[in-house]
């Protein structure tokens, strides 16, 4: 039976980040990941790539690439949490125990929980694609390309998603390319979303309804995606004020797909009721076990599940795991700060940053609530620079 000081579940952004952070620290403790992808996407660039700005390639290393110095890499998967004898059980069958937890287990996509979805998404034809997977994301720009009329439909469900921006986003570089192709007339650009406004922040919903009034863009708030009929090109939308089913033909269909806690994490002792890893939202630490902590998608921390959040919650979860060791109290809090970059067109950008109360907290001294190329540019060329190479290395910023 293996044994390790500091044992983290998950090697994406989060759980990279603290294994570096930690391995960087004067007290360097002795860290493992359990991880069993071969592969580190960086996601938020899939996007522009669903945009035909980038090829998908971009986004994607080798992980052993990125498993910090002096770090033992266990290359399967978690299957079951026993936090009352600090262990965990790997799909091979072997357990691991451990002194500290570290849960950053990412978000699950539940493609199938949309009847119709995972058959057609990303196949050719269909007119169904969807940025959430590096399979699917070179469709999203085959479609925008080639439609020339008929109705362009996006959607956002009813679930936390990674990036709550990142439905609309797409719906705004597919209304900038058909407008620039000159077929715009031709095209009804619909957003259909479960939530009942664009955005939750005013200042940044204001700028993004205008952005919505340029491109006569359609939208249907409340409205969830229930159903896809491909043979058909049919959706299905449950409309959430009143329960009735509405339904759309489409020429073609962006899905961004139900989103939730993975079912490892949901059905273990960690999980507060809504599935997610029970944290305090200020430092991080479980509401139960004082020797786990867990930051990121998979964690109950009451923001945006996004990278820029996570690397605000990062420093904040290894000053406190580290206090936890020593001895003492967690000290650091997190405020709840995050971030999202809203691609408005090509090289226009709202960059919108945030805390837990809704308040803007931007990082620049002008107003982030306009659009700009400059904060384009950052996203496109900036941000994947500082995620690969200072992020993911252990450097705060």
């Amino acid at each position: 039976m293996a044994h390790h000081e500091v044992l983290i579940v998950g090697g994406g952004t989060a759980g990279i980040t603290t294994a570096a952070m930690l391995r960087n620290h004067a007290s360097c403790p002795e860290v493992a990941i359990i991880e069993p992808s071969d592969k580190h996407y960086y996601q938020p660039i899939w996007t522009l790539v669903g945009g035909g700005v980038f090829p998908r390639e971009v986004s994607e290393r080798d992980e052993a690439e990125f498993i910090p110095p002096g770090v033992t890499w266990i290359k399967d998967k978690v299957v079951s949490f026993d936090p009352d004898n600090n262990s965990v059980t790997l799909s091979n069958g072997d357990t691991v125990t451990y002194d500290y937890l570290v849960v950053t287990a990412g978000i699950q996509i539940n493609w199938d929980a949309i009847p119709g979805l995972k058959e057609s998404v990303g196949k050719p034809g269909t007119g169904v694609c969807s940025n959430y997977s590096y399979e699917t994301v070179s469709s999203t720009w085959e479609n925008i390309r080639n439609t020339k009329k008929g109705r362009a439909i996006f959607t956002q469900p009813n679930t936390p998603i990674k990036c709550g921006g990142a439905p609309q986003k797409i719906c705004y570089l597919a209304s900038h390319h058909f407008q620039r192709s000159g077929c715009r007339p031709n095209v009804e650009v619909v957003f259909a979303s479960a939530a009942g406004g664009i955005f939750s922040v005013k200042k940044y919903a204001q700028s993004l309804n205008r952005v919505i009034e340029r491109y006569g863009i359609k939208t249907m708030y409340q409205h969830n995606l229930v159903e896809l009929r491909p043979d058909e090109k049919v959706a299905v939308f449950e409309n959430l004020a009143n329960g009735e089913k509405v339904e759309l033909d489409y020429t073609m269909i962006h899905v961004t797909p139900p989103q939730g806690p993975p079912d490892f994490i949901k059905n273990s002792p960690l999980a507060a009721e809504s599935g997610w890893v029970s944290v305090d939202k200020y430092t991080t630490q479980h509401t139960k076990y004082k020797n786990v902590f867990s930051c990121g998608d998979c964690s109950s921390l009451p923001t945006s599940k996004t990278g820029a959040a996570i690397r605000k919650q990062v420093p904040v979860l290894v000053h406190n795991l580290l206090d936890v060791m020593a001895g003492r109290e967690p000290s650091a809090k997190y405020d709840g700060y995050t971030s999202c970059p809203l691609v408005t067109g090509y090289g226009s950008l709202i960059l919108a940053e945030f805390d837990y109360n809704g308040q803007p907290k931007e990082s620049f001294p002008f107003d982030q609530g306009q659009e700009r190329y400059s904060m384009y540019a950052l996203k496109a060329y900036g941000l994947p620079q500082m995620y690969w190479h200072g992020m993911l290395k252990g450097r705060e910023f």
